[in-house]
């Protein structure tokens, strides 16, 4: 017997599959598209059984949320200059903010890997949860159109717009506050590098003197560095 196999095939139970639905809000018409968006390429690409990765749903979701959310902001924020905007949108849409999502949704419980992924820690890595945010709101368009789409997005991902604002900031923010309180010097360091060339993936360290204070990772050094100065602003102030 397989128990790896066992294990992973128990994620998408009937039961677990429901608690997914129930947590985002939406039931599907098509379960195999939720199946589908709940499973990583790691997982798919094992050989073991035959299934689809969700990089597809994830492309599709991106552009999806990209939509509603270029939409909403416009809609709610008419007085802001177009630049704004976009760091707005940067701020609900990036890896970090999507993330947390995810783990309100608690997805990483559901999400298919494949054996190394699954011991690497997979279920808590951003990168991966951020996408199946994605490619679940991929599913959710497929299987009941835009209007379900857009309550998914309005419900689970733009909430909090004036605090998530500070995400997309975080290093000014940051700066500004050591520069305050005379807490001493700042810098960002990469601690990791991964992936081929079209597809990195980075880690940074924000320290303050020889202290960390924050770590975080992104698709770029400065998405890295941004999320890093984020959580260290939430360490000093405490929230």
């Amino acid at each position: 017997m397989n128990t790896d196999i066992n294990q992973n095939d128990d994620r998408h139970s009937v039961y677990r599959l429901e608690d997914v639905q129930r947590m985002a809000g939406y039931r599907f018409n098509n379960v195999n598209l939720l199946k589908t968006a709940m499973t990583h390429s790691s997982y798919a690409n094992s050989g073991k059984v035959k299934l689809n990765s969700n990089e597809r749903l994830e492309f599709l979701g991106d552009a999806v949320l990209e939509l509603l959310s270029s939409e909403y902001l416009f809609e709610h924020y008419p007085h802001h200059p177009e630049g704004e905007l976009t760091k707005m949108r940067a701020s609900l849409v990036s890896e970090a903010p999507l993330a947390q999502v995810a783990k309100n949704l608690h997805l990483g419980d559901y999400i298919l890997l494949g054996k190394g992924e699954e011991s690497s820690g997979g279920r808590e890595r951003a990168s991966i949860t951020s996408d199946a945010v994605e490619a679940l709101l991929g599913a959710i368009y497929l299987d009941g159109g835009m209007e379900e789409a857009r309550k998914f997005v309005l419900k689970h991902i733009i909430i909090d717009v004036d605090e998530k604002k500070l995400f997309y900031d975080s290093k000014t923010v940051l700066q500004e506050i050591v520069q305050k309180y005379k807490l001493g010097e700042l810098q960002y360091v990469i601690v990791n590098e991964t992936g081929p060339d079209h597809d990195k993936r980075y880690e940074a360290d924000c320290m303050i003197g020889k202290k960390v204070v924050g770590s975080g990772s992104g698709k770029t050094k400065k998405e890295a560095q941004q999320q890093a100065a984020f959580m260290a602003i939430k360490k000093l102030k405490k929230f």
